[in-house]
């Protein structure tokens, strides 16, 4: 089996990268940073989403894990075109078993940069769209959407002990989630998901029963 995955040398990608690796895929990885990853099954294309993507074939599952955390408009282009343009290259192809686009919460919480929370709606929104063109080809596709995550691109909070507590407070829990866990949640929706498609899987903690975002103030 073979997986493609973009944003693979980030922390979530690079978890699900190492994710589908360790249950025996076939795993090629884009990304605009070179391979974090070293192994005999690994191949990596240094692209960006936005830009020119390497002709890869026969892709049994497609993951779109690359985005960034912006308050500009380039946030559209990355997080809502670049998943997309993936999907529509690579996706709908007789080999293809399943598509898991990353989104976010505040897909549905609004909590966050206002184009940011539009670009990851817009991918919920169009993984549902996606979902009704796999159905064709037996396959599924869903969106998974993680509240706060251990991840560097978080550390304007994670490295600011009173705003981390802040954060904190707002999940049930009390935790964010760990890269390694939301690479679980992707390979159930890819390999052990069989029915499910069109929905969006919401990981967050407990977060959406608060719903306030927690980030430095600007200027």
């Amino acid at each position: 089996m073979k997986a493609l995955i973009t944003g693979a040398s980030g922390g979530i990608g690079a978890a699900i990268v190492k994710k589908f690796l360790s249950c025996g895929f076939e795993v090629v990885g884009i990304d605009t940073q070179p391979a974090v990853v070293s192994d005999k099954n690994y191949t990596h294309f240094t692209a960006d989403v936005t830009g020119d993507l390497p002709d890869v074939k026969d892709i049994n599952v497609l993951v779109t894990a690359a985005g960034i955390q912006s308050e500009g408009f380039d946030a559209i282009d990355v997080n809502l075109k670049g998943v997309i343009r993936v999907v529509e290259k690579y996706a709908f192809t007789p080999a293809i078993r399943a598509v898991v686009n990353v989104a976010s919460a505040s897909a549905r919480t609004g909590s966050e940069f206002p184009v940011y929370t539009a670009s990851k709606g817009g991918v919920v929104t169009y993984t549902k769209n996606v979902a009704l063109r796999l159905g064709a080809y037996g396959a599924t596709c869903n969106s998974l959407s993680p509240g706060g995550v251990m991840t560097s691109s978080n550390d304007p909070v994670i490295k600011d002990k009173k705003l981390f507590k802040e954060a904190l407070a707002e999940s049930v829990l009390g935790k964010w989630a760990e890269p390694e866990e939301i690479a679980e949640w992707a390979y159930f929706l890819a390999v052990v998901n069989k029915s499910m498609t069109g929905e969006d899987l919401f990981v967050d903690n407990g977060e959406m029963l608060k719903s306030n975002f927690i980030w430095p103030k600007q200027g």
